[in-house]
């Protein structure tokens, strides 16, 4: 399935005119060396508005018939005709588009060709590739290679998007799980009106990426979340969708309630995607509850004049990479998704990323703060360190035209420069919180259906604007250390917003404390263990965000009248495997046990579990007293078992992680922990008979019913 992935083609009238593109202004926008350098443009101006110097006009296709190409005139002397005689006709197309727009970039693509006779496969192979990269792109290749050289010039330039621009914090919601902050919107107020409206949403789990950053070759969705239940992401992902359609069906009354979940993979996930959901059966989900859709990679720039990169080893083999995870939207409306889940009544859309096992939690109250306060998108946010390495939300309000103001991310490079040039000067400091006043981004989106559908009908069609991200290898800023490509980000589409709906548009933000939200899984062990020597309390390996699992929990349970030890402060930790984990208690509540702070607090009564042990809970209808727990336990109900766990007593040796040895062979999976868990004993209490049952001190099963 190919994809056309881009963003709209804004383009430099001088460069545009050779494809029929409409006439535009200069491109807005920005860049700090090595860093993002961002298309901002098309997000600050409204369509057709024509200034006294510009004239802005977004458009969108490729070609038109009055720039239809003589390819005998245009080809001949670069290619021979016995060499493009041997190519299908797409193939020959593409090379003589490709040299009938080329000012000379290109020319190591196409010149200096053997003979026919020679090397013909290659030749045969290279025009495919650029016929496919010609159609996969809205516009075609040579839109994709002229918006590139826009960007690149002015990345090396170093054009400030916000001249016009100053930064205000947006209005939001800051909501803490354990009512240590104060709050303008109470918790369970955010929770209830949530479950007021989970029946009616879906899901788009944006998961393009391998886990090469983290050490493992493989997709990260098939990662253990954790080594007590060694549930992968994708698995607590569909989990939490079959908990919440139970509790959907609890509140509104409703039977048969079906979310759906939408998987965005890319070339590289696409076949160990499929095969990890046939090999565990979609996890209990339908086989129409999830689709998966394949986003394509975009041609790799070798220079600031974006010449396409030829492999190494390769002279017919362009090099591709990924266009990111804004192609999500586009996407979406190309495959008619929007279109069926307006027809099915479904009213917001949910975006996640791969591997945060933590923001499941947050869902429901953000929905409900986007119910209250009718938000048309609502980014779910943490506090953000001065300074910090992450994204900010911001209001960009304009300085002459309110029309062009509009919410939204601001990369942590970006945002310092533009705090620095207003108010008092000073940048991205912190406040009198000790955190900055711009919420941090944690990339996980909540979107209003009906909004949605008419941002994405419009003109771009959900083609969010890209960005350039060149390494340069010195300070003339001309030649790259490496490839570069056109990228796109999905919490970008408020450009999109901004440009359909104007300054109707809604959007704001949903902060949550860490501990409840945010701890990815994206860095190697050995980053980690690095990043942990500079003094990062928050190094993303696979064992931290493992740790935090636990630690979620912990404060749960606690919250909810439970005796047990919270890791909170530097002091608690241990180190295992070179990162700083919970020494315990190691706590799971599975989707299937709770998703709400209303079923903790309805399913937990009092107990005790001391720093050693380990506990993992799931069933729809289980509930827990006055447990004592020194060791590990496990008590798994099935969803027709109504279960009272009273008074149980357990004591055992339990399970503990045991670091890997040194200079020893394991499997990634392993490694990328840098310790195992030995389990060396625990009691199991797994009830699946339909009926209702009680367990006492004994850890005797009782069938009562």
């Amino acid at each position: 399935m190919k994809l056309a992935t881009a963003a709209t083609a804004l383009l430099l009238w001088s460069s545009a005119s050779a494809f029929g593109i409409a006439e535009s202004g200069k491109i807005n926008s920005s860049v700090n060396s090595g860093t993002f350098h961002k298309q901002h443009h098309q997000a600050f101006l409204t369509k057709n508005q024509s200034t006294s110097t510009n004239i802005w006009k977004n458009t969108r296709g490729g070609a038109s018939s009055s720039s239809s190409l003589n390819s005998a005139a245009v080809s001949s002397s670069a290619v021979s005709t016995a060499n493009l005689d041997l190519l299908s006709e797409r193939g020959r197309t593409s090379i003589e588009k490709l040299i009938a727009n080329d000012d000379g970039s290109q020319a190591h693509v196409y010149s200096d060709w053997p003979e026919a006779g020679v090397q013909d496969e290659g030749k045969i192979s290279l025009a495919e590739q650029l016929a496919d990269l010609d159609e996969s792109y809205p516009g075609g290749l040579a839109a994709y290679l002229t918006k590139a050289k826009a960007l690149l010039k002015e990345s090396a330039e170093g054009v400030n998007p916000f001249s016009e621009f100053e930064a205000s914090v947006p209005e939001g919601e800051s909501l803490s799980y354990d009512g240590y902050s104060t709050p303008s919107m109470p918790f369970t107020d955010a929770e209830q009106e949530g479950l007021r409206g989970i029946a009616d949403v879906v899901f788009v789990l944006v998961a393009g990426g391998l886990g090469e950053r983290l050490g493992y070759s493989g997709i990260k969705l098939s990662l253990e979340t954790n080594l007590c239940t060694n549930k992968s992401y994708l698995e607590v992902y569909v989990k939490y969708i079959q908990a919440m359609q139970h509790l959907a069906e609890l509140k509104t009354g409703r039977t048969n309630v079906k979310i759906p979940l939408v998987i965005m993979t890319s070339g590289d996930t696409d076949p160990m995607t499929r095969e990890l959901l046939k090999e565990h059966e979609n996890f209990g989900m339908d086989d129409d509850q999830i689709q998966i859709v394949m986003q394509d990679k975009v041609a790799a720039l070798k220079d600031v004049t974006a010449g396409l990169a030829l492999d190494d080893n390769d002279r017919w083999q362009i090099q591709t990479k990924p266009h990111g995870h804004g192609d999500v939207h586009h996407l979406l409306y190309r495959e008619g998704f929007v279109d069926k889940w307006e027809e099915q009544g479904k009213k917001h859309v949910i975006f996640l990323q791969d591997t945060n096992a933590l923001v499941i939690n947050s869902i429901v109250p953000t929905l409900g703060v986007s119910l209250a306060k009718g938000f048309h998108m609502n980014s779910i946010c943490i506090p953000r360190l001065a300074g910090e390495a992450a994204g900010a939300i911001a209001r960009l309000e304009h300085k002459t035209d309110s029309e062009k103001s509009l919410v939204i991310n601001v990369e942590y490079n970006q945002l310092d420069p533009l705090l620095s040039t207003q108010g008092d000067r000073k940048g991205d400091v912190a406040d009198d919180t000790g955190y900055s006043p711009y919420p941090g981004n944690a990339n996980n989106l909540v979107i209003e259906m009906g909004a949605y559908a008419k941002t994405l009908r419009g003109e771009d069609q959900g083609v969010v604007l890209e960005f350039v991200n060149p390494k340069y290898k010195d300070a003339t800023r001309t030649d790259f250390k490496k490839p570069t490509r056109l990228e796109c980000m999905m919490q970008d589409i408020p450009k999109l917003f901004q440009k359909e709906m104007g300054s109707t548009a809604n959007i704001g933000f949903t902060t949550f404390d860490r501990w409840f939200t945010f701890s990815p899984a994206k860095n190697s062990l050995e980053s980690g263990i690095e990043a942990v020597a500079g003094g990062n309390t928050a190094p993303g390996t696979m064992s931290s965000a493992e740790s935090d699992k636990y630690i979620q929990n912990q404060r749960k349970l606690k919250f909810a009248g439970m005796d047990v030890d919270v890791t909170h402060d530097e002091a608690d930790f241990v180190t295992v495997g070179g990162i700083p984990v919970t020494p315990g208690p190691r706590i799971i509540l599975c989707p299937g046990f709770a998703i709400t702070q209303e079923e903790v607090m309805n399913k937990i009564e009092g107990g005790k579990i001391t720093k050693r042990s380990s506990l993992v809970l799931e069933g729809q209808h289980l509930k827990v007293k006055n447990l004592d727990l020194d060791g590990a336990l496990v008590i798994r109900a099935g969803p027709e078992c109504d279960v009272t766990v009273d008074g149980l007593s357990v004591q055992n040796k339990g399970w503990e992680l045991e670091e890997l040895p040194k200079d020893v062979d394991v499997a990634e999976t392993v490694a990328i922990r840098g310790y195992t868990m030995a389990k060396h004993e625990s009691t199991e209490i797994l009830i699946t008979e339909p009926g209702k049952f009680f367990v006492g001190k004994d850890g005797v099963v009782q069938k009562l019913e």
